[in-house]
Formats: C-alpha cells, sequence, structure tokens
C-alpha cells in the first residue's frame, strides 16, 4: 500500500538498489505485501455472503487485481518509453499526475494516505481484539489495550530503520499461517466427528447486502497497489514480473478460498470477525494469538511508515521549517528538525489510536476500508489511468473493459460502503 518508500517499506525487499531483486525475492515480496491480517476476517466474510458466493468473489476480486496491476505497469512503461528514460522510476502518484495534473497527484497520494491509515487502524484493532479475548479476566477493555500499546508504537515509529523491524513483520505472518493451520485442522476434526452438516451452511445469501460486505472484504486483502510499480522496478528480470505476478495471486487467491471455506464450515453461523477468536482456549493457540499480536506490534511502524512520508515531505517544505533551515546553525537545524518529526510521528500514532477506539467491530472495519479507499485504488484508478493514456492505442475490447472495470468499482464503492456503514 506504499506509494513512496520504494522498497523500505516492503518486508523482504530491503534498501538495496534498483533492479538487483531475483525472482524469489520478488515473490517473496509480492505475498508479503499482500498478505496481511485482512485473511483472518474471510471466513466471517464467507459467513455473510455464503461459501459459493464468498468463493466466487474472492476469486473475480483476484482476477481483477492481477489484471488492473498489469493495466499500471502498462501505464508506467508508456510513459517511461515517451520520456525515453526507462531509468527514472515513477510512483502511483506519478501517473497521477500525468494523468490529470496536481489534482490526480493529490487525488492518488490522498487515498493512498487513506488506505494506509486504514490498515494502521486495523492492526490496532485486531491486535486490541485479540488481546481482549486472551486476558479476559483482566478487566481492561478493548480500548484500553489499544491505549496501552501507544507508548510502545511511538518509540517503535521512532526508530530510523525498517529493516531491523522487518523480520518481525515475517514473524506476524508465520503466526497468520499457524493460526489458518489451526482453523483448518479444526474443521477436518469436526468433518470427521460429525459435529456439522455441509447442508447446514449457506451457499448464497438471501440477504443481498451481504456480497459487497463480502466483496469489500476480499478487496481489502488483496490491497498491494501502492507498491506494485515498485517492486516491478526492484526486479533484476523484469519480463518475469509478469508471470510472478500471476503465480503469486493465484496463488493467494486459492489460499484465501481454501481458507475462508473452512473457516466458515468450521464454525457455521458463529464464525467471528476474526476466526482466532473462534479458537479454542489451549495454550496453542493461545501462544500463536499473543505471537501473532507480537508480531504485529513491531510490524505496525512498518505500516506507519507511508503515512509518516507524506507528512514528514509536506512538513519539510512548510514554511517554519524551512526558516529553521536557513538560521545558520546547523545543530539547530538538525535538533529543530528531528523534534519536529518526533512530535509528528507521536502524533500520527495516537490519532490512529483514537480512531481504533472507536471501530466496532474488525470485520465491518476491514469492509469499509475496502470497499470505499481500497477499491477506488485497486480498480477506478488503475482502468482510468489506462483509458487516458493508452486509449487511443487500445482495441475496442480493451476500452470496453476498462470501462466495465471503472463503472464497477464506483458502483461497487458506493453501495459497499453503504452495507458496511449500515453494519451488514
Amino acid at each position: 500500500m506504499d506509494d513512496g518508500v520504494k522498497g523500505a517499506g516492503i518486508p523482504l525487499l530491503g534498501p538495496e538498489a534498483e533492479g538487483t531483486a531475483s525472482a524469489a525475492q520478488t515473490l517473496g515480496n509480492i505475498i508479503v505485501s499482500i498478505v496481511g491480517t485482512g485473511v483472518l476476517g474471510l471466513p466471517f466474510a464467507f459467513r455473510i455472503a455464503g461459501w459459493l458466493a464468498g468463493s466466487l468473489g474472492v476469486s473475480i476480486v483476484g482476477l481483477s487485481t492481477y489484471y488492473c496491476m498489469l493495466l499500471l505497469v502498462k501505464c508506467r512503461d508508456k510513459l517511461a518509453s515517451e520520456e525515453d528514460d526507462s531509468t527514472n522510476e515513477k510512483t502511483y502518484g506519478d501517473l497521477g499526475y500525468q494523468c490529470m495534473g496536481t489534482t490526480g497527484r493529490f487525488l492518488t497520494e490522498f487515498l493512498i494516505f487513506i488506505a494506509q491509515c486504514g490498515g494502521s487502524v486495523a492492526y490496532l484493532v485486531f491486535i486490541g481484539q485479540n488481546l481482549s479475548t486472551v486476558y479476559k479476566g483482566h478487566g481492561l477493555t478493548f480500548e484500553s489495550y489499544i491505549f496501552l500499546l501507544v507508548p510502545i508504537e511511538i518509540g517503535l515509529s521512532w526508530v530510523g530503520s525498517l529493516s531491523a523491524l522487518a523480520p518481525f513483520s515475517i514473524f506476524a505472518d508465520v503466526c497468520s499461517v499457524l493460526a489458518m493451520a489451526i482453523v483448518v485442522k479444526e474443521d477436518i476434526q469436526q468433518a470427521l466427528g460429525g459435529e456439522f452438516s455441509f447442508e447446514d451452511r449457506t451457499a448464497i445469501t438471501s440477504n443481498i447486502g451481504g456480497l459487497p460486505f463480502a466483496g469489500g472484504m476480499a478487496v481489502f486483502c488483496f490491497e498491494g497497489f501502492g507498491i506494485t510499480l515498485s517492486l516491478e522496478s526492484s526486479m533484476r528480470d523484469k519480463t518475469a514480473f509478469t508471470r510472478l505476478l500471476a503465480l503469486a495471486v493465484t496463488g493467494i487467491t486459492f489460499v484465501y478460498v481454501l481458507f475462508g471455506f473452512f473457516g466458515y464450515m468450521a464454525y457455521g453461523d458463529a464464525t467471528k470477525d476474526i476466526v482466532t477468536l473462534n479458537l479454542p482456549r489451549n495454550w496453542w493457540t493461545l501462544a500463536v494469538q499473543i505471537g501473532m499480536c507480537l508480531g504485529l506490534v513491531f510490524t505496525f511502524p512498518i505500516m506507519v511508515h507511508p503515512i509518516n512520508e507524506i507528512i514528514e515531505g509536506n512538513l519539510k517544505r512548510s514554511r517554519w521549517f524551512q526558516k529553521a533551515n536557513h538560521n545558520g546553525d546547523d545543530c539547530s537545524t538538525t535538533r529543530i528538525g528531528k523534534f519536529g518529526i518526533y512530535v509528528s510521528r507521536s502524533i500520527v500514532v495516537m490519532g490512529l489510536a483514537v480512531v481504533a477506539s472507536f471501530v466496532p467491530v474488525f470485520g465491518v472495519f476491514a469492509s469499509l476500508v475496502g470497499s470505499t479507499v481500497c477499491a477506488l485504488i485497486s480498480f477506478v484508478l488503475p482502468a482510468t489511468f489506462h483509458l487516458r493514456l493508452l486509449g487511443s492505442s487500445l482495441h475496442f475490447w480493451q476500452r470496453a473493459l476498462d470501462v466495465f472495470i471503472l463503472s464497477c468499482g464506483v458502483l461497487f464503492a458506493a453501495y459497499g460502503t453503504y452495507n458496511a456503514v449500515a453494519g451488514v
């Protein structure tokens, strides 16, 4: 979801030079940049939409994600060929500027900013809900756990190098995989023990509002458009990117469908918005939940990094900061600059924590973020940019497909937002 980091915000992609990542590294980066906490809300989405509708919805979103990510790469290649400068890396914001001027850049970066804020808030909500479940008897509320994290997250946000926190992102992903494995094991045990009937599980919901709700959750799970161009630029062999992206998205889609299906089959109408809350209370599942929360605590600064970059970029262009830079005292400038950055990052963490404390449940919030900014970033903007930059050279069916994606994206964002706000 990071447009400006150019690799710094990608856990497996270190600060190496452009064009040096191998195919295996890029494949890992794609997976890590897409897969996050949202996957643990998919069984709840399947409960809302039905197992068949959920499976089809996730598959359609996965296919659309792959196609629209390729549209971004094609738009960037078009601009590079016109400028005759293949070494000048284009960001998502640059595409917005080329298509719609300053307004396009502002709109693109604003949506990425909001999406990143939404993802960061989702991290805090996820941690708060899990900790309040693990430590039920301690008398602390969900909001209390979120605010207890604030001093820790402020301190971590001051860390200069994100590479020091990258292993925790991988650790959190490992814990997520373990949680998914436990859910699948629970389902298999219930199936073998005859504890549920397949006929009792809904295939397609009769509540039409449940479909866009589940779609919003699926879009949230696939969000990774902000770093698509950075990932492709980081490759040593860029011609392999299309194949690697297809492999990664296909694998992720398969796992998402499988996990959503098994999670819903295991718990049925009792499926909670974060499926780890359904897990039996034993030492193994508690260890996985605590490990996942610990990993996300240290991964949170990586998620917030793009937000800080945008804010600090504007901060450095502000009049008072530039005035401080021209006072002739380098030491004073350094102190003032660092103080301003520390205060800014602290305010960001506190602001996100306040927002998270008002979020009712993880599932509704994730669907809202997916239905609004993620849908616009993932489908509406890529189709719009493709039409604006390459429209005259496209076949009729390509233009028609772009218009279809654009229209569906706008309608989905509007209707999905209404349903998420209504709390389907």
